[in-house]
């Protein structure tokens, strides 16, 4: 009904309320039976509650939230609040903290990591010489002892991974469980007993973990470098050109079999003379002989190039050179030694009785009977590629496990983000009606 109408009724109505106490007026509402006084007072009654009606669906009308019952109205706002809380960010999540674990052949090491702006930042670390490998040369075998020493090691291991809330780890076993008859029983046991599922990895694996853990310590000046790792019970011996190149690369490698636990378990480490010491390079250099001339034959040696190398006895070597009265990372890693030097500190260390070094702050107890083995395996690599200097680094299998991981996850978010832009692409596309392939509309 239009307000024309609405306004002709009340009219009419106000007209015979007006009349209404002159009794029966023809053309008025009056019929017969009713009472003028009563009834035509019970029209008055009516008239304003019709008047009420009429304002209410003309205001509803014009506005049809105004009719909203009040319980209505109390509950309208909360589509609105789930909406607003449904657009709030998320709360940023905790940055992922990482793990890395190297059983060798003599050690035990954890790192525990976050990532940093220019790379990552160590929270906890541990380190623990176990002797995985003893006996390991004339056995076969790894004894129980030495599983014993490496499991509670790597319990200690365990406890701090989950006390620092560790989301990303990876675990690796190299030489020591790699040849023995029982190194999957003992890789078994190490999950049973700790958790830790332990990689036994390859040798090509452990080079390219040690390259990428000692990459940042390549000089920028030369153009290759031969990095080297002297393990317990092997040696690794990267050839790396990093000229012009975002990542260093591996142009050759070899792994040796022998280390300073197998080396010294065979010549013998407590008491080293001149003539076993030369014994003990000679062995050395006759394994290194097929790997100088393959290096020969690609005219990789011919390259301007400095030595780089990760160990226990390259550490080792430069704490003693730079007379330091406790070790100290911080010094010792990234140093330059030059190879006279570290013919010094093996002079040193030849002249002195097992006693004599295992009290010397840089070598210790349980270092004191392999160090030397270390030296002579150093100085057949040094005789093989003399260099101008030698670059320590106090890192190795651990950083390198470390990067890999951070960069898995890079490349996994870069490739998440990518998906998700070309999902709202095609979205925003289809809502144009544009096609996704060609941006045409679509007819």
């Amino acid at each position: 009904m239009t307000d024309t109408g609405d306004r002709s009724q009340a009219a009419s109505g106000e007209a015979a309320a007006s009349r209404s106490d002159a009794g029966p007026v023809e053309g008025s509402n009056a019929v017969a039976g009713r009472k003028p006084g009563v009834d035509v007072a019970r029209d008055d009654a009516a008239q304003p509650k019709k008047r009420k009606r009429r304002h209410r669906r003309r205001k509803k009308a014009n506005n049809p939230a105004a009719e909203t019952p009040a319980k209505e109205q109390k509950q309208a706002p909360e589509p609105q609040t789930e909406r607003s809380a449904q657009l709030k960010p998320a709360a940023p999540k905790d940055p992922p903290v990482y793990a890395a674990i190297d059983l060798g052949t003599n050690n035990c090491r954890l790192l525990v990591a976050k990532r940093s702006r220019d790379g990552f930042r160590v929270i906890d670390a541990y380190s623990r010489i176990v002797r995985l490998g003893e006996g390991l040369a004339s056995t076969g075998q790894l004894s129980e002892d030495a599983m014993n020493r490496a499991a509670a090691a790597l319990k200690v291991c365990a406890d701090k991974m989950k006390r620092r809330g560790v989301t990303r780890a990876r675990s690796i076993a190299t030489e020591a469980c790699r040849t023995a008859a029982n190194g999957a029983d003992f890789i078994a046991r190490v999950e049973e007993e700790t958790g830790i599922e332990l990689d036994v990895v390859s040798t090509a694996d452990e080079a390219q973990l040690a390259v990428g853990g000692c990459a940042p310590l390549l000089d920028p000046e030369h153009a290759a470098a031969l990095v080297f790792d002297i393990g317990g019970g092997s040696t690794e011996l990267m050839w790396v050109h990093h000229e012009d190149k975002p990542k260093p690369e591996i142009l050759d490698w070899t792994s040796l079999p022998c280390g300073v636990v197998t080396l010294a378990e065979t010549y013998g480490g407590d008491k080293v003379s001149e003539a076993l010491y030369q014994d003990m390079v000679a062995d050395v250099a006759e394994r290194l002989a097929p790997f100088k001339q393959r290096l020969e034959g690609r005219k990789c040696a011919e390259k301007r190039f400095h030595l780089l190398g990760t160990s226990g006895t390259v550490t080792t070597i430069a704490g003693v050179h730079l007379g330091l009265k406790r070790y100290d990372r911080y010094q010792v890693d990234g140093a330059w030694v030059s190879l006279d030097d570290v013919s010094k500190v093996t002079e040193t260390l030849l002249g002195m009785t097992l006693a004599e070094r295992a009290a010397h702050s840089c070598v210790g107890q349980e270092r004191a009977d392999l160090v030397l083995a270390g030296c002579a395996i150093l100085d057949a690599i040094s005789q093989a590629w003399p260099a101008d200097r030698l670059r320590v680094a106090d890192r190795g299998l651990r950083e390198g496990i470390l990067f890999s991981l951070m960069e898995a996850d890079q490349t996994r978010g870069q490739s998440g983000r990518r998906r998700r832009r070309r999902r709202r692409r095609r979205k925003s596309q289809a809502k144009q009606g544009g096609s996704p392939s060609t941006g045409e509309t679509q007819s």
